[in-house]
């Protein structure tokens, strides 16, 4: 099969693996850097408001770092460094969404007996692409007559 790595841009390496297709996202560092400066326009005005604010985003740039986010044929997976910490069966998803889409900062997915939110530390573009591919949304929102 083929295995899909993704660089800080849209370019696509591949390389021959025996594993099923898998698409890794790369890291951003958009949001973590927005809520950094934000901080920092704060410090002007609170002392109080910039400190969290900055530290939250500080807090993203770290997991930005660390956290790869891989689309398997089955399942998204989440890995700090090469320790997988997390899979997410794509049978068990009931919706998703990526919020404020010109400026995307928010994914959201529904599994049948939980909800997630992430914060997008992660190339969107990317996200959404890997989404459609590997877990095309169903109009679930059409009344059953």
């Amino acid at each position: 099969m083929v295995e899909k790595s993704f660089a800080m841009g849209d370019d696509v390496t591949s390389t021959e693996t025996t594993s099923p297709t898998t698409t890794i996202l790369a890291p951003s560092y958009i949001l973590p850097l927005a809520l950094v400066a934000i901080g920092v326009g704060l410090y002007w005005v609170s002392l109080w408001a910039a400190i969290p604010v900055g530290l939250f985003g500080i807090f993203l740039a770290i997991q930005a770092t660390i956290l790869r986010m891989h689309f398997t044929d089955t399942a998204f997976e989440l890995y700090r460094g090469k320790e997988q910490i997390r899979s997410f069966p794509y049978k068990d998803w009931l919706n998703w969404e990526i919020y404020f889409g010109p400026v995307p900062i928010l994914f959201y997915f529904k599994e049948i007996k939980s909800i997630h939110f992430l914060p997008i530390v992660f190339n969107a573009g990317q996200l959404k692409a890997a989404l459609v591919q590997h877990c095309p949304k169903t109009d679930n929102a059409a009344p059953q007559q």
